[in-house]
């Protein structure tokens, strides 16, 4: 898994590294996620996501927008005869490619493809944890659509939904997909937008 890792990272720089005069920020913010298990999702975990992006101009409106996350998502699911409540938490390591739409106003519209690399994954109930890891797929295809706008001082908010694609549970007898409402907040060092 660590040579997957710096692979995945390996790609986010050469990309980077290749285009011309990318603006770099920061970001953080909220998770709502839950696990779709044949249309059944439990009930939401909320977590959080940190880490940052890369924004590169292709053209006056149109940019790419690599970036590279920690995620924590799962969900919740009430057990049978009691009020305790099981929770799956899954960490993710996300990497995001996202082309955006620019207005003049600082609003943008993105949409793009994710892969997903698992760090963890643990079963909790009460104060009991176990490792599930080795359940699930070391990796995860997502797609991330959203909408956020940039200030002229360089903050912004982004939210976004990222739609599970790949069956993340190894057993083939289910069919396990992750999805997260993310809102954050994040900074832009350079390239605001102007009137």
């Amino acid at each position: 898994m660590k040579k997957l890792i710096i692979l995945s990272a390996s790609l986010f720089l050469i990309t980077i590294a290749k285009s011309q005069d990318p603006h770099f920020g920061v970001k953080a913010g909220l998770n709502a996620a839950s696990l779709n298990n044949a249309g059944n999702r439990g009930q939401t975990k909320i977590g959080f996501n940190a880490g940052a992006f890369a924004h590169i101009h292709t053209s006056l409106h149109w940019t790419i927008q690599p970036e590279i996350m920690f995620s924590t998502e799962g969900n919740r699911e009430p057990l049978i005869g009691g009020n305790l409540v099981g929770t799956h938490a899954l960490n993710y390591i996300n990497f995001p490619v996202l082309l955006q739409y620019m207005f003049n106003n600082g609003l943008r519209l993105e949409g793009g493809a994710q892969f997903g690399v698992l760090v963890s994954a643990k079963d909790k109930v009460a104060n009991n944890s176990s490792d599930v890891k080795d359940m699930y797929q070391s990796t995860a295809v997502s797609i991330p659509l959203g909408v956020s706008y940039l200030t002229k001082k360089g903050y912004g908010i982004d939210a976004r939904y990222v739609f599970g694609l790949s069956n993340i549970y190894k057993d083939d007898s289910q069919t396990i997909q992750s999805n997260v409402f993310q809102l954050d907040i994040f900074y832009q060092f350079s390239d605001r937008w102007k009137k």
